[in-house]
Formats: C-alpha cells, structure tokens, sequence
C-alpha cells in the first residue's frame, strides 16, 4: 500500500523581532555576494509583534484547512538573520515561503497593502522567480479581497537577504502601514489582523493548491 502523500507546507516568517546584538551584525546579501546588510534594522514601531500575531492566526486557519506550517520564530526573541530564516523555510521544502510585515513611512498618510516578490537575477533567484510572481498575485489579491485596503501592487526587490537565499517560492507581505494613525490602530486590534490572517491564507492556499 502506498503512504499517503503529505500535504504541503507552508512556511510563515514573522518579521523582526531579533536581540539587538544579533541585528546589528551583518550577512551576505545574496550567496557569494560582498555586499552585506544588518540581520535585522528592527522594523517600525511596533510592527515585530503584529507580525507575530498575524503568523498565529494565519498558522490557525492553515492548519485547519489539512496543511502543514513552519513558523520562522514563535516568540518575540529571535537570534538568527534572514539568511537562517531562509535556510529554515529551505530544508523543510517549503511549498511557499511568506514573509509577514507591516510598513513604516515618514509620511504619516500612507496606508495599504503591497506584496514584494523576489527580483529576477540569475544564480540567485532565477529558481523561484516564475513561481514567486505567482504567489504575489494571488496573495495582493487575496489580502486586499479581505481587509478591504488600499491596493498598492507588486514590488519585485533585489536587496532583500531573505528572498535571495531562498530556493523556495517566497513572497513578503506588508500588511498596512504602522505609521498611519488609523491603519496602524487597525493592524493592532485582533479583529483587523483575523482579516488579514485570512487574506494570507487564502492567498497560499491558492497558490500551494493551483
């Protein structure tokens, strides 16, 4: 008899949240690379926790759809850089790696939802472009579907550590601005990060079962 195929897996990094000795050393951008970047800048205010608080909720419903989730860091402390979170998404053979943050501006009025993909460059994501675009449709869609926030679109970036040590589809969301007041106040509240736990949910569950 032939064992039952698992179902996928899908891997949530909530952003942040590292010690601020471990943030403030430095990795390789990309494998091979001389360009190195801090393992962690610490994020915007208050955004660490909301993306732990969304991981949860998400990690809830995924799970009691039949998938399988890998959580990047369970608790507020975390003593690795967006290479080992990469790394971690990486052994387990992720059928999707999403990132979970919330964004930061100078201009206070800025608010709503965009999804970062993994620019194409050849030895580093050339692998998992295609599918990344993908899943940056869907989960766009999906997390504006059902939060009912602005749609700021795509971003395709280069100089995200996490996206280029990934062999992985891997995709980041910035769930809302913590720097506009109402926004910020909304991703705060449980009832609003539910709706977007939702959204991202729904936004893997379209890609992984396409």
């Amino acid at each position: 008899m032939l064992a039952a195929t698992p179902p996928p897996l899908i891997c949530l990094d909530p952003g942040h949240g590292t010690a601020s000795a471990v943030g403030r050393q430095t990795e390789p951008i990309g494998p091979g690379s001389p360009e190195r970047k801090i393992k962690d800048g610490g994020g915007t205010a208050g955004e660490a926790p909301v993306a732990l608080a969304i991981a949860f909720r998400t990690r809830a419903i995924l799970e009691h759809d039949g998938y399988r989730v890998a959580m990047t860091r369970t608790a507020t402390g975390y003593a690795g850089g967006n290479i080992a979170r990469a790394r971690f998404c990486n052994v387990r053979h992720a059928a999707l790696m999403v990132r979970i943050h919330a964004d930061g501006s100078s201009n206070s009025s800025q608010r709503g939802v965009k999804t970062l993909l993994p620019a194409l460059r050849r030895g580093w994501t050339d692998d998992i472009y295609a599918k990344s675009l993908n899943a940056a449709r869907k989960m766009q869609a999906a997390v504006v579907q059902s939060t009912g926030a602005a749609n700021l679109g795509l971003f395709p970036r280069s100089d995200l550590t996490g996206f280029n040590w990934a062999n992985v589809p891997a995709i980041l969301v910035e769930t809302g601005f913590m720097t506009n007041p109402a926004e910020g106040r909304l991703l705060r509240t449980g009832a609003y990060q539910l709706k977007v736990a939702r959204g991202i949910a729904a936004g893997s569950e379209a890609f992984v079962g396409a």
